[in-house]
């Protein structure tokens, strides 16, 4: 087959203000800010960077990665792309994260099924199963299935062309939804036999539950963002995460079968958690067979990525979950307790360690990104449906600001929040049972408002974060956020909360909210207690 579409030239890559990108544009261009698209393919481009970054120059140390810079990773990056550039074409002998061997296991199942079919309708019938699937929206890492309620014009199928189909394999290999849309009713290339209903697990990124989440730091500028996030030799030793070390990028060598040792140097390597292969693939005439890939360990089995957000506190570690209840910057004080020293509390997330210590020692300006997907799971069948979305999150930070003292300041005016968020809570569903309402009303009624004033509050949250150092201009605007985010729980209260009779109006004036108890002093006789500030 002719050798079509490299990714390091063709534009395929989405990126904010500038459309798409191919792969050598990236590391040759400064003008590139950040990545475009959704959260999940955010992730997957990022991956790949810096799956490239570390096959490329992978840094022994802190010191020879301070040495190397943005411009030196860049310029590995570069050569390095050119010495593989044969293995990055999405079309041709060896196209890029596919295995044509699937090929012929579709048809070798066809040609069993043919000789079985009996009238012309079941031969057509059979024909039609072994050819490639159609992608559908493409947007999601998962084709559609046979009986997909059509709900709007997102969901239904389009023609995707080179650079989509290029950027939906690249989301598929980590963060394929687990169903039962792979390819079936045949022997796996290992030699397993597939049940006609074989279900495939979700990618090791996702999750095999609703979806889990993913944090890192960026800085405005993609080049430096891959930078900031290469892990050293020192740190992936320290991690003992990977028994493989860095590994070898899936694209220099694909395994023949989802059992051989290829396939299993790609699971224990840190580059297998930055692009794995948990799907066999191939592109054929605009459509994809799709087939189960490696089989990778669950988190509670010792599953790790840096981007991951793991509790270690029971005695298996647990992945956070999408909450699109809540979002990521309510919980920002957990995701960044490493920085009080001692602090056993919150979130694991090897990514935030290392980034937002390199960006403190910098005193430079950082993004705590926060992203991925919620979806539902049914019999181990995922799909995204109802209410399930995207999640993406960004608070901007201070480098020179990070500390003990902003960290606990932070906190307690999260914790503040909080109880107001409760008062909101308590008093709406207090007002709806003085009229009467069921409990299962009034609690949703009171949910809905608990959540509208999270969503007001959200709105001047950089400005709470900017301004959680100590000092005065900090604590006056801090106690002036206060009286904000408690006209925001009025607001909210007044929407919900109607006084339009006499028995309304009794109701409201009994059940407005109050600020808790102190809510309101100033923020300089609310100095959070600190050791070591």
């Amino acid at each position: 087959m002719r050798n079509e579409y490299n990714l390091i030239d063709e534009p395929w890559i989405p990126v904010a203000d500038h459309g798409r990108v191919g792969l050598a544009d990236i590391f040759s261009r400064t003008d590139i800010r950040a990545l475009g698209g959704n959260p999940i393919q955010k992730l997957a481009v990022m991956k790949l960077l810096l799956a490239i970054a570390q096959a490329a120059c992978t840094p022994e140390d802190e010191e020879e990665w301070r040495k190397m810079g943005p411009e030196g990773l860049a310029s590995c990056c570069l050569s390095y792309l050119e010495r593989w550039r044969h293995r990055f074409f999405l079309f041709g002998e060896v196209p890029f994260l596919q295995m044509p061997k699937v090929e012929s296991l579709v048809a070798a199942r066809t040609d069993a099924r043919l000789k079985k079919a009996k009238t012309r309708g079941k031969k057509k019938q059979e024909i039609q199963k072994g050819a490639p699937k159609p992608f559908g929206a493409g947007f999601y890492p998962d084709l559609p299935s046979d009986n997909n309620s059509m709900l709007s014009h997102t969901m239904l199928g389009k023609e995707l062309d080179s650079g989509e189909q290029a950027l939906f394999i690249l989301t598929l290999m980590n963060f394929a939804f687990a169903g039962k849309r792979v390819e079936g009713g045949m022997k796996s290339l290992a030699g397993t036999v597939l049940s006609d209903k074989h279900s495939a697990p979700a990618g090791p990124s996702l999750g095999g539950f609703v979806g889990q989440l993913h944090g890192l730091v960026v800085t405005g500028d993609l080049r430096k963002d891959v930078w900031l996030n290469v892990l050293t030799r020192e740190q992936i030793e320290k991690a003992n995460r990977w028994p493989e070390g860095v590994g070898c990028p899936a694209w220099e060598a694909m395994p023949a079968h989802e059992q051989d040792a290829r396939a299993k140097a790609i699971r224990e390597s840190y580059q297998g958690c930055l692009v794995g292969v948990s799907r066999f693939v191939y592109l054929k005439d605009g459509g994809i067979y799709y087939l189960d890939g490696i089989q990778y360990p669950k988190v509670s089995e010792g599953w790790f990525e840096p981007t991951l957000m793991l509790d270690q506190s029971d005695k298996l570690p647990k992945a956070k979950y999408v909450n699109l209840e809540k979002r990521p910057w309510r919980e920002l004080p957990a995701f960044l307790s490493f920085l009080e020293s001692g602090s056993t509390a919150g979130f694991e997330n090897m990514a935030f360690r290392v980034g937002v210590q390199r960006m403190k020692q910098r005193k430079e300006r950082l993004c705590v990104w926060t992203g991925g997907i919620r979806v539902s799971s049914t019999s181990g069948d995922q799909s995204a449906k109802q209410d399930d979305d995207f999640l993406e999150s960004t608070v901007w930070i201070d480098g020179d600001d990070l500390g003990t003292v902003w960290l606990n300041h932070l906190d307690l005016e999260m914790k503040g929040m909080d109880k107001l968020a409760s008062t909101v809570y308590g008093s709406l569903r207090n007002y709806f049972a003085d009229l009467h309402a069921t409990p299962e009303y009034a609690g949703a009624q009171a949910a809905l408002g608990s959540n509208l004033f999270w969503q007001f509050c959200e709105r001047d949250f950089q400005t709470l974060v900017d301004n959680c150092e100590r000092g005065e201009r900090e604590s006056q605007a801090r106690e002036a956020l206060r009286h904000r985010f408690v006209q925001h729980a009025h607001k909210v209260f007044d929407l919900y909360a109607p006084r339009e009779t006499a028995r309304q109006l009794e109701a409201w004036a009994n059940r407005c909210p109050n600020p808790p108890a102190g809510y309101l002093e100033t923020a300089e006789r609310q100095q959070p207690t600190t050791q070591g500030a």
